[in-house]
């Protein structure tokens, strides 16, 4: 098979990350999700296909995109440039002709060559701090054979390998991916399965399971756990997830990843509805309380990536 040649969607590419594993690292960001948590902070990366943004604060009321929509989905109110979303088929030729960027197309296809040339951009980076490259999303495993594609050509690089997994996929494509990553991010939200279906849409039992399997398979991973206060920072849930935790043979740490509401205008920015707008963020104190708990089942625990 030609890795070099299997494409991909992706939305984002971020160099110098230094919260996605360790050293710095190049993070790329993968489109599509299984999961739809109420939380999540990238609503752009949730649908596999590409997406039109609208970033109304940067409209210079230039009037391109009326001109340039094929739809007529872009009309003038007043002094303002409004969308009828119904009517819009994200083909992104108004993006084309928005030189300040109030429109923009969140989703790119790029081949593993093509990807793999950015982050060789940044080998020597990598070689300084022990950092690598972070496949990240939404969920890089929804696009298995491009991962597998960047994963193989990383490692013939001999670079640092690190997924970033809600893990709710067939073991049979975890399995496949395994052998080339040096390590897992894996994001643990709810122990309860009723109460996970509730606010992520999904069930659990196959994200635990791989968890257990990896675990048991001498992987390295670094579970997370976003912090949401009212959905899973009760003492309950932190105990339940201390327990299962504790029994996993092979677990570097957990990480708290304290929940923030930075993402609110991306959601107003798709026309999508954010279900958060009243939760606070957890303080510090918060935090060191339920890290103390975790510790008790003897984990170590670390408060941020």
């Amino acid at each position: 098979m030609d890795f070099l040649s299997v494409k991909g969607l992706i939305f984002d590419i971020k160099k110098f990350s230094v919260h996605d594993g360790p050293g710095i690292r190049t993070t790329v960001f993968f489109k599509g999700c299984p999961l739809r948590c109420r939380w999540c902070h990238n609503p752009e990366s949730q649908r596999l296909q590409p997406e039109v943004m609208l970033h109304p604060n940067r409209c210079i009321a230039c009037l391109a995109c009326l001109e340039t929509c094929p739809q007529g989905a872009v009309t003038l109110n007043g002094n303002s440039v409004v969308t009828d979303r119904s009517n819009c088929l994200q083909c992104g030729i108004c993006t084309e002709t928005c030189f300040a960027e109030a429109r923009q197309v969140v989703g790119r296809e790029m081949s593993v060559s093509e990807v793999l040339t950015e982050v060789q951009r940044d080998i020597s980076f990598y070689e300084e701090s022990g950092g690598g490259v972070t496949f990240s999303g939404g969920d890089p495993l929804l696009q298995p054979d491009f991962l597998l594609g960047l994963l193989h050509a990383c490692k013939e690089q001999e670079i640092h390998t690190v997924v970033d997994t809600s893990g709710s996929f067939p073991w049979r494509i975890v399995e496949r991916i395994r052998p080339f990553v040096d390590l897992f991010l894996y994001d643990v939200k709810l122990i309860d399965d009723e109460r996970h279906k509730e606010v992520t849409g999904v069930s659990n039992r196959r994200i635990l399971a791989n968890l257990e399997q990896l675990s048991i398979a001498g992987q390295a991973i670094v579970v997370r756990l976003a912090v949401i206060p009212g959905i899973n920072d009760d003492e309950q849930n932190i105990r339940l997830t201390g327990e299962f935790l504790a029994k996993l043979p092979n677990l570097e740490k957990v990480a708290l990843l304290p929940y923030h509401a930075s993402a609110a205008h991306k959601y107003a920015g798709l026309n999508r509805p954010y279900q958060m707008p009243d939760v606070t963020p957890p303080d510090n104190q918060d935090l060191l309380a339920l890290s103390a708990m975790l510790r008790q089942y003897g984990l170590s625990v670390a408060i941020g990536g």
